[in-house]
């Protein structure tokens, strides 16, 4: 089967396209670094009928909840509007299968951990807002034009599958921007150390970028089967904080990191942490390399192999 994978040249993208490849799926990389936009409603199309399109994972998107704060019409634009193109190309092509790339972002300030997919969605950055309009969208083509699509929440995707890699320009992830601090012996900015929290720091769901392409192929599979649309947290149902992450780093490293406290950012979440329970039990799903010590390793690992 030829799936289209929108962004399969992004982190999360890269290491799906490779897992679909190995499941004898045939990936199509749909990407802006090969000059292709799911804004461009024609180009998207032609790609769709002249591949012969059965289903997609759609990645493509801009993904820092600070920078959208400061430019929300990027996020609106390229999130949403090329969603939309994306979608309605769709159904031009009559492709009726799509895996969405969403985010636990769409939560906001949970109203309890670890949180459900049930919860309430109230976004406090346009990223999330982008991310829920979309998961709107889709279930309004469900009913319209019956494209079944799945769409899986992530929560903070972290790590490597060897040679593939976190390397976004600019690098607003934590653990990649710990780990350059470490290498470079350079100070390293954190965030917010007055979160209602055990150590004052922000707390995330870690999930190893590999866990996470599984669980895109998993429920592709099942949309191919005849699954229903749905929604799915993807994370481990534990969470670390920013100061266990460098500490961790630390570890791993062997080199100490200079921190500097700064305020907090806006927008961000004091702690995110999934109910990943829906996933687990229907697909039988499981993070395998998603324990925090695998997960900087590996990172790590890549990321020095880049000096």
């Amino acid at each position: 089967m030829k799936v289209l994978v929108t962004g399969g040249s992004g982190y999360i993208g890269a290491v799906t396209l490779k897992a679909l490849a190995a499941a004898d799926f045939e990936p199509v990389n749909f990407d802006l670094k090969n000059g292709q936009d799911v804004r461009n409603h024609d180009q998207i199309l032609k790609t769709l009928k002249e591949n012969k399109i059965e289903a997609v994972i759609h990645f493509a998107a801009n993904i820092s909840m600070g920078e959208s704060m400061i430019n929300p019409f990027k996020y609106f634009d390229n999130n949403v509007h090329g969603s939309l193109e994306l979608l309605q190309a769709m159904v031009e092509a009559k492709v009726n299968k799509l895996i969405f790339s969403s985010s636990a972002g769409v939560y906001g300030n949970p109203v309890s951990v670890p949180i459900k997919e049930t919860d309430p969605t109230n976004p406090t950055n346009p990223y999330g807002q982008s991310k829920l309009m979309v998961e709107q969208m889709l279930n309004w083509y469900d009913k319209i034009h019956q494209l079944k699509s799945i769409a899986i929440r992530y929560f903070n995707a972290a790590g490597a599958d060897k040679d593939l890699g976190e390397t976004h320009q600019p690098e607003s992830h934590l653990i990649p921007n710990v780990i350059a601090a470490a290498a470079a012996k350079k100070q390293f900015k954190l965030f917010g150390d007055d979160y209602p929290t055990p150590d004052g720091s922000c707390v995330r769901d870690y999930i190893h970028v590999s866990d996470l392409a599984e669980a895109h192929l998993l429920t592709l599979k099942a949309l191919i089967d005849g699954h229903k649309s749905d929604v799915y947290n993807a994370g481990t149902g534990k969470g670390y904080s920013n100061k266990e992450v460098i500490s961790m780093v630390e570890k791993i490293s062997g080199k100490k990191i200079d921190v500097k406290v700064e305020p907090r950012r806006p927008g961000d979440t004091k702690e995110l942490v999934a109910d990943s329970s829906k996933l687990q039990k229907e697909f039988n799903w499981q993070p395998k390399k998603s324990d925090l010590k695998t997960i900087v390793e590996s990172a790590y690992a890549y990321h020095t192999s880049k000096v």
